[in-house]
């Protein structure tokens, strides 16, 4: 919110009429924020957090991401951390979609492989959860499918390897798919859980995911066990060291792979 505060004192310095964010999520959602602030009076988390309580337009935004996985460069949703109160809530608008998005894998070659880690499980937790959640439908499915997939398929070699370019336009796929998955099919108990997390120890957002997605995937076997099932085997898609395991031990290996820390001690 401090970050919005001070942008939202430079836009109306500089009489701005648009905004770019270059970055990941929280730069997205900074951006957005700020877009917000300058539109609507009030508290951004008093009176904006939840769904839908946007009543005017914001400036056009133009969303350059450099990472591979939140998706905010797709998404409605504009996630802040009130650092006073410790924290973490979300202003989901359709008012809040940027008009222009621009996923170029060139501009995530460099990034530390720890950050390649932390978003990359934020992708995968996306369609995971999106995969499973009661508002899914075909086409979220065929959406949130690919993208487990391409996660599979590419996140290790992105963290081993991060200047290859193939892994990371495939990252970038995969976050790009997932975003456009869960802004329409929602999310689960992970990211109801991490964005607490998150918010009271200012942890990534990404390792908060990974370490509870098995547990959370765990409890919901018993309803969603079919689809369950399924994610394993896309996540063997030509990552043998994956191979033969259930979707459980699937992504605690494939985060144990990337790097993931096994807790937040």
């Amino acid at each position: 919110v401090s970050n919005v505060e001070e942008g939202l004192t430079i836009y109306r310095k500089e009489k701005c009429d648009l905004i770019v964010t270059v970055g990941g999520g929280s730069a997205h959602d900074c951006g957005k924020g700020i877009g917000i602030a300058a539109t609507h009076d009030g508290d951004l988390y008093d009176d904006y957090a939840g769904i839908e309580r946007l009543t005017n337009e914001l400036p056009p935004i133009i969303a350059v991401n450099t990472t591979a996985g939140t998706g905010s460069e797709v998404t409605r949703h504009c996630v802040l951390t009130n650092m006073a109160r410790k924290i973490k809530f979300v202003i989901v608008s359709w008012r809040n979609l940027p008009k222009v998005s621009i996923n170029d894998p060139e501009l995530m070659i460099g990034k530390p492989a720890a950050l390649t880690a932390s978003t990359g499980m934020d992708a995968l937790t996306h369609a995971v959860e999106c995969y499973v959640t009661l508002a899914a439908n075909e086409a979220t499915d065929a959406v949130a499918i690919r993208a487990i997939k391409l996660v599979g398929q590419h996140l290790r070699r992105a963290v081993a390897y991060g200047e290859d370019i193939v892994a990371r336009e495939g990252m970038a796929y995969a976050s790009l798919l997932a975003g456009m998955a869960f802004n329409n099919a929602g999310l689960g108990y992970v990211h109801a859980m991490a964005h607490q997390l998150g918010g009271f120890y200012n942890l990534p957002h990404g390792v908060c995911n990974a370490l509870l997605l098995p547990h959370v995937q765990a409890f919901n076997l018993q309803a969603a066990g079919g689809k369950l099932g399924e994610i394993g085997t896309l996540l063997q898609d030509n990552n043998p060291d994956l191979a033969g395991l259930d979707t459980i031990p699937a992504i605690k290996k494939l985060a144990d792979i990337v790097g993931i820390p096994k807790s937040l001690e």
